[in-house]
């Protein structure tokens, strides 16, 4: 049981950046259509990767179990394996910030819950597109400011000890 309730130590970047794909997608259903189902889903998705990592998101799975295995095969190439600490912040930002727009939306603050959920958006796009997360940002700010001891993300205080993963497209 405690496997299932955990996070785990370090997350493939293809399987953040291909989580992070599926949270703009649904943001961007919610932005256009403004249907609280979706809405749900992804506040629900954001707490269970906060709870448990990958294994209780069904998202998660899929990316995890089906998709990142693919994109490795299909490209030759392992993603960079990234420290799961600031990921799992990052998370808790991403429930935080959704679960609030349930929270305004079900109240019928629509335009502020249309606001939050773009947020969302804008940050998933960042992770899926460019790799850059934010959260993980704001946590490395965090341990420099000494919220989190260094030891929490050794490679956050550390950037020097990130690897590049660099795809031959030959």
């Amino acid at each position: 049981m405690s496997r299932v309730f955990s996070f785990p130590d370090s997350i493939n970047e293809y399987s953040a950046r291909l989580v992070a794909g599926f949270v703009v997608v649904l943001t961007g259903t919610y932005l256009v259509w403004s249907t609280l189902a979706v809405l749900l889903f992804v506040s629900a998705g954001f707490l269970a990767r906060v709870v448990a990592g990958p294994s209780l998101s069904p998202i998660a799975q899929l990316v995890t179990r089906v998709l990142t295995p693919a994109l490795e095969r299909f490209t030759g190439s392992n993603g960079a394996m990234v420290a799961g600490s600031p990921k799992r912040f990052a998370q808790a930002i991403g429930a935080t910030l959704s679960t609030l727009a349930v929270v305004l939306h079900v109240s019928g603050v629509s335009t502020a819950a249309l606001v939050v959920v773009a947020m969302v958006t804008f940050a998933a796009t960042l992770e899926a597109v460019f790799g850059i997360c934010l959260g993980c940002v704001i946590y490395a700010q965090l341990i420099k400011l000494g919220v989190f001891g260094e030891d929490s993300c050794v490679d956050c205080a550390d950037i020097s000890r990130r690897r590049v993963v660099t795809v031959d497209a030959s």
